[in-house]
């Protein structure tokens, strides 16, 4: 199911959900039972967690505005462990 959003000149807009390519481009209105258009619009990311939005918004802003860095930030130095197979290699 999908949902596709109408436009009522006199009630304002309202949702519908309807199969996947089954919508008309008129339907009728809910409360006044006139004809209504169909409005398309960017799909809505209510139903994404506040993680995946909060991404998506982040995102969205660095399009316009970049972060910029002035250096490499710090980082914590991992310790190399030395490969398993060396420690069988014949030590002189």
């Amino acid at each position: 199911m999908a949902t596709y959003e109408y436009l009522c000149s006199r009630c304002g807009p309202f949702d519908v959900k309807l199969a996947i390519g089954t919508a008309p481009k008129a339907y009728g209105c809910p409360v006044c039972a006139g004809a209504a258009r169909r409005v398309y619009t960017s799909p809505g990311f209510t139903s994404a967690s506040p993680t995946v939005a909060a991404l998506h918004e982040r995102e969205e802003r660095s399009r316009d505005a970049p972060a910029v860095v002035s250096e490499v930030p710090p980082g914590r130095r991992v310790p190399r462990r030395p490969h398993p197979a060396l420690s069988r290699l014949p030590r002189p």
